[in-house]
């Protein structure tokens, strides 16, 4: 037992489960907690930020890239709610992220006084948005429930958590004893019988395809040894990409995958919500059987696959393969005719597949690409090819506008002296660009680029297609190179990808934070759409 605050209690727990790093934006409510944080500063480093959306969207990239938790603390009430899209964002790509807040003082819990931030059943409401959530009443309580969400947090299918505490309690003291991690939650074995049942569905498939998502991540060398044995097509998007290397033959993106998708008679996902197959592409061959491997039972029983295993994707992949007592007809030759062709129609996404193939040639290969919700990035979903799982960080299916320059700031922190880009849209960018100050401020070496074509661009493009006008999104923006001169951040602005290539080697020379500008025009961009949702688009 130790005497110490509320704050203190606090910090010893993110220190007994290795936090290094914590991302804030102080306020009265939590002055007890970044307090603690400033007398450990020779053990965890705090990185302000400028709003508590992108101070939430840093934590998130942090722990796509390092590997570990993403930790920051906001202000609760509007606080909390600013982070409220990232703490989605977090549940939807699967982020180990905590969340860490105030309440009003313990005497107004509950009591709809109007204290200063408080928001009616604040706990409720971060129950909705994340896995697991708690209040922390009492300093006492502080190293159990900070264990228990780790705990949560990391057992199963790892997603976003949040602790509450009232204001007082950070500054309280009590006599405290530490509580070092907790085990995480026993992951079932994989089902003989199950295996079984999907080594005969595989026996009897003539044309199987692998779908991989970012579950799959940790059993690339299982997934590729089954691949290979089947001859079968591993399809990735978004976050299963990588898994695979895309150099390899039968790796293919959702684009080249859909290809492939009308003769498919045997769908096997790994990790996966099968967003692609789900509600992408068209409907499947009548008789289609579907094999599910996944973590989260959850996400098994609203597939209804013909054989589902709620397990480790390592050990079932593994498994499966070891079971395999048939095998179809290998399809190495349609892939590679699919891949070829896909390469080829792809072409035409204009201007941005001439600027992603730079930017390929550039990179080293094992650096990370950000992406947001603009035109680059979304070509760059099947149009930049990623080599290790991981390496393509997104904001997944919330489609959060802004996410990706905060999240790539995280990225960058995260992955030490690896290279990383953040691809964003005129649009996009200015949700957060004041987080250009914590960039300088903590010497941040990430590379931003920014399209500039004036629009929500695929708004744009939908109102005139659909309606035949525009409202609301077309957009008057700043001189993005004084906006960066003002930072006194190294910047560019490029017209074409010849122009692109010396201004993205030298943006990566610089130690600190940099920013290209790409001119372009909306009227002359290529729509990505039909190799995103193949005959749906």
């Amino acid at each position: 037992m130790a005497r110490m605050t509320g704050g203190d209690a606090i910090v010893d727990g993110l220190l007994r489960h290795g936090v290094d790093t914590v991302f804030g934006l102080p306020g009265a409510q939590t002055y007890g907690l970044f307090d603690a944080l400033s007398r450990h500063s020779n053990r965890i480093r705090l990185i302000g930020a400028r709003h508590e959306q992108g101070c939430a969207y840093m934590a998130l990239g942090y722990a796509r890239s390092s590997g570990k938790p993403g930790v920051f603390s906001v202000v609760p009430g509007p606080g909390m709610l600013n982070a409220g899209a990232a703490l989605c964002t977090a549940f939807g790509v699967n982020a180990p992220v905590l969340c860490l807040t105030g309440q009003v003082p313990s005497r107004f819990l509950g009591q709809g006084h109007g204290h200063l931030h408080e928001l009616p059943d604040q706990l409720a409401t971060m129950r909705g948005l994340v896995k697991w959530a708690e209040r922390i009443d009492h300093a006492a309580q502080a190293p159990l429930l900070v264990a228990r969400a780790f705990q949560e947090m990391l057992s199963g299918r790892t997603r976003p958590v949040a602790l509450e505490m009232p204001w007082d309690q950070f500054t309280a003291e009590s006599e405290v004893a530490g509580q070092d991690p907790l085990p995480l939650f026993p992951v079932p074995p994989p089902d003989p019988a199950a295996i079984a049942a999907a080594a005969k569905l595989i026996a009897a498939a003539k044309a199987p395809m692998i779908f991989v998502g970012s579950g799959a991540a940790g059993a690339g060398a299982e997934v590729r040894a089954l691949a290979e044995a089947l001859g079968a097509p591993v399809v990735a998007f978004r976050a299963g990409r990588g898994v695979v290397d895309e150099d390899h033959p039968l790796s293919l993106t959702i684009a080249a995958g859909a290809r492939l998708w009308p003769q498919t008679d045997l769908l096997i996902g790994i990790g996966t919500r099968l967003e692609g197959p789900g509600w992408r592409w068209p409907a499947p061959m009548p008789g289609q059987k579907r094999i599910r491997i996944d973590i989260d039972h959850a996400e098994i029983r609203r597939g209804a696959p013909d054989v589902g295993l709620t397990t480790d994707a390592r050990a079932a992949t593994a498994a499966l393969l070891a079971a395999i007592a048939g095998l179809p007809p290998s399809r190495a030759d349609a892939v590679a005719a699919a891949k070829a062709e896909t390469a080829s129609a792809i072409r035409k996404v204009q201007p941005h597949m001439d600027y992603l193939a730079v930017l390929r040639a550039v990179m080293p290969a094992d650096s990370f690409v950000v992406d947001e919700v603009c035109q680059s990035a979304f070509t760059a979903t099947f149009g930049y090819p990623i080599h290790r799982p991981g390496e393509f960080v997104t904001v997944g299916y919330q489609g959060t506008l802004g996410a990706g320059f905060p999240m790539a700031l995280g990225v960058k922190l995260g992955a030490g002296d690896r290279k990383v880009v953040s691809l964003t849209g005129d649009g996009g960018f200015l949700f957060a660009g004041s987080e250009l100050a914590t960039a300088v401020a903590h010497g941040i070496g990430l590379c931003t680029v920014v399209f500039n074509n004036s629009a929500y661009g695929n708004v744009m493009r939908d109102q005139k297609r659909i309606f035949g006008r525009v409202a609301g999104s077309a957009l008057v923006n700043p001189d993005f190179q004084k906006y960066a001169e003002s930072f006194g951040v190294p910047s560019w602005r490029v017209t074409s990808p010849d122009g692109f290539r010396p201004a993205l080697e030298a943006a990566l020379d610089e130690a600190g934070p940099t920013l290209i500008e790409v001119m372009t025009d909306i009227d002359q961009e290529v729509s990505p759409w039909e190799f995103l949702a193949s005959g749906r688009a």
